[in-house]
């Protein structure tokens, strides 16, 4: 072993840094030299030295293999490291790599090196480095990180690390920040509390739909849907005219979670409108659809017949995916009713393609007389969208 430690010391003066590496993997990988056997030993100093030289001189990849090593010879490697991070005159990939190693030691100097480093308002890749680390270790960082929420500077970057930790100890701090002036902390606060069941969250959910920033208010949406109880139709009904789309859409899906009647009811007396916007009347008809009630369907019926092109098309489609083995007769019926009433829009090839696909589907036998007349249909893709929907009802046997 004396061997290899002269030779990778010999390769350190002829600055080959990838060879040292070679040499140290053996030394370290070795049997005797664990953490446990070599911690008092001098040869501990002495790999720990060759390894540091590699982190200060080496390339991107020498600094990348030897951060794999370094750990390996245990808690010795601590205060060289943390004398390297806190060093802001040294070289910014090799505290980046330095951090990282430090990262594998949950230790109370460590941590407070973390914290320090925060505090300081470094370098952005480097705060990264330390707020994940401080997340990685989970309930034990979250007293750290509360206390850091008191300073401005970097109160996003820790409200956004609480919100990566799953346990209910974090949502007393995230309390305190759901009203603070930076949008994206009320927003990271918001989307976190999200995770948890408490009675104090609902309140402030509720009242963030009220948030003059969108982000917030959509954040607050997806929460409640996530509960999806009927009480929250009345709070969530209103922002279907938000003047956000993407709020508006928000609502909308955390309506369809909701599933009651009145949820339907909403979202239909905003389809019909004839200033929704389109992208608003497709998730709302997708919503309708994913409710999956006998009530929902008649809506998209009664809709189906007064809407442009591009809303029919989604209509179609969103009845084809109906699951529900008790409603797919009647999605299949209304769509046969409405291809044979010669609606203008059913003229229309892209139409009569998607009702093919969506009877195929639906593997409804009431469809079988349109198919057979769609075979006969001048436009190919027509034909061939029939062809392949009767194949379908032929081998399920529903005629």
């Amino acid at each position: 072993m004396q061997k290899l430690l002269e030779q990778a010391t010999a390769a350190t003066q002829q600055e080959n840094w990838s060879l040292v590496n070679q040499y140290l993997r053996q030394l370290v990988e070795n049997d005797k030299y664990t953490q446990v056997s070599i911690k008092a030993k001098q040869e501990t100093q002495n790999l720990l030295k060759l390894g540091l030289q590699v982190l200060e001189q080496g390339d991107f990849q020498a600094r990348w293999d030897v951060a794999k090593m370094l750990p390996r010879l245990g808690e010795n490697a601590i205060l060289p490291l943390r004398t390297i991070v806190e060093d802001e005159q040294a070289d910014l990939e090799q505290r980046w790599f330095a951090l990282r190693i430090l990262a594998e030691f949950q230790t109370p100097e460590v941590v407070t090196t973390f914290v320090s480093l925060l505090d300081s308002h470094q370098d952005e890749n480097l705060s990264a480095i330390a707020t994940n680390a401080l997340v990685s270790w989970g309930e034990s960082s979250i007293p750290v990180l509360s206390n850091l929420l008191v300073q401005p500077e970097l109160r996003c970057l820790v409200t956004k690390a609480l919100g990566q930790i799953h346990h209910a100890k974090v949502i007393t701090p995230l309390l305190t920040v759901v009203k603070d002036e930076d949008v994206e902390v009320r927003t990271a606060a918001i989307g976190a509390l999200s995770h948890f069941r408490d009675h104090r969250i609902i309140p402030v959910l509720i009242a963030a739909l009220q948030d003059y920033a969108a982000p917030v208010r959509k954040e607050a949406i997806i929460a409640l849907g996530l509960r999806a109880k009927p009480d929250f139709c009345s709070h969530l009904i209103p922002l279907l005219h938000d003047l956000n789309l993407q709020v508006c859409q928000q609502a909308a899906i955390a309506l369809g979670r909701i599933e009651t009647d009145t949820a339907a009811d909403g979202l239909f007396t905003v389809l019909q409108l004839s200033t929704t916007p389109t992208p608003l009347k497709i998730t709302i008809i997708q919503t309708l659809g994913w409710m999956e009630t006998a009530a929902s369907l008649q809506y998209l019926q009664q809709v189906l017949w007064v809407c442009s092109l591009e809303v029919a098309l989604e209509i179609v489609r969103t009845l084809g995916r109906i699951k529900a083995e008790n409603l797919q007769p009647i999605a299949a019926k209304i769509l046969v009713n409405f291809f044979n009433s010669g609606h203008p829009t059913t003229k229309n090839s892209a139409i009569k393609q998607a009702l093919a696909h969506t009877w195929g589907q639906l593997a409804s036998a009431d469809a079988l007389p349109v198919l057979e007349h769609m075979q006969t249909d001048t436009n190919k893709s027509v034909k061939l969208h029939a062809i392949a929907a009767l194949k379908r009802l032929s081998s399920l046997k529903t005629y």
